[in-house]
């Protein structure tokens, strides 16, 4: 399960703070997002019927996304990499730009070397070439990119809890 909402994704930061029963609720799905309703309501203390308006409620204002986590090599993605951008100019239209690219699964703006970077998940090292040369350089605005390619994936973790 992921709950790593895409900044996109999120309202305004003027929404309420989480109360305790939906970081509860929160913490269940981190440890399996399969967990049904019934049992997440015996552990935080409401029925089922609440705590699935709960979690549609989370779901819709961004909070939290119910997703499969998968192993992009046994879905034959042989090829990951990390890309840092540079960029001339505003780069929100550019990291928007990025985003709508299927191949890219992760867009984030930076402060450092790289003003944006980007996950990209392709089949072969074709697709990555003609998703790096054709795709994110001819994006105006981009000015240079480094391709830190995946040798092996060590951990990817998404339950780190709730403040």
């Amino acid at each position: 399960m992921n709950t790593r909402a895409s900044q996109s994704d999120r309202p305004s930061d003027r929404r309420a703070p989480l109360d305790d029963v939906s970081k509860a609720i929160i913490e269940q799905l981190q440890q399996d997002g399969r967990r049904s309703y019934a049992a997440i309501g015996k552990v935080v203390g409401l029925s089922e019927a609440a705590v699935r308006q709960r979690v549609q409620r989370l779901t819709d204002n961004g909070v939290i996304q119910v997703v499969a986590v998968t192993d992009p090599l046994q879905l034959g993605f042989a090829r990951q990499a990390m890309i840092g951008i540079c960029v001339s100019g505003a780069l929100g239209p550019v990291a928007d730009r990025l985003a709508e690219i299927d191949a890219i699964d992760y867009v984030v703006i930076t402060a450092g070397s790289y003003d944006l970077l980007c996950e990209a998940v392709c089949e072969n090292d074709a697709d990555l070439l003609e998703l790096i040369s054709e795709k994110i350089r001819t994006i105006e605005g981009v000015t240079s990119t480094e391709t830190f390619m995946y040798l092996e994936l060590r951990k990817q973790t998404y339950s780190w809890g709730v403040r």
